[in-house]
């Protein structure tokens, strides 16, 4: 069974940023990767892992 996926509040409890900064780098295409489920955006913790990564490097 997969991982329960992450709303815009669980990210951004987890990076520790603002729910509005999510929302402004979804955007600009910036930002871990969301979907689009319905009406709601979700986010799959491991990409939020393979993000925070990619980051180490920039």
């Amino acid at each position: 069974m997969s991982a329960k996926l992450w709303t815009v509040t669980d990210v951004s409890e987890h990076l520790g940023i603002p729910i509005n900064a999510l929302y402004q780098w979804r955007t600009k295409g910036y930002g871990p990767t969301g979907r689009r489920i319905g009406k709601h955006i979700r986010y799959r913790p491991e990409d939020i892992d393979t993000w925070i990564t990619e980051q180490d490097g920039a």
